[in-house]
């Protein structure tokens, strides 16, 4: 959040995923839900809202293996992506 605050003009995308447990759609509306918690509570705590947006991608872009407790672990994540500076 301080990033945010140092940097206001800057512009991001909140991006939730998941690991392959589950459902396609169950992952898909599980990762909408992690990228929305973190765009409510970065709203609540002053961030204007016309500088976030987010989505979720379900398993669609593991960073790990599945097979793997550690990999599954990974892949349950949110990440930032930088729009506009």
């Amino acid at each position: 959040m301080l990033f945010l605050n140092d940097n206001p003009t800057l512009k991001i995308s909140i991006q939730g995923h998941t690991n392959a447990l589950g459902t396609d759609d169950y992952n898909l509306n599980l990762s909408q839900s992690r990228a929305k918690v973190v765009f409510d509570f970065l709203t609540e705590k002053g961030i204007d809202e016309k500088r976030l947006s987010y989505e979720g991608f379900g398993e669609l872009k593991p960073i790990e293996n599945n097979d793997t407790e550690i990999g599954k672990r990974k892949n349950r994540r949110v990440e930032f992506l930088i729009l506009e500076e």
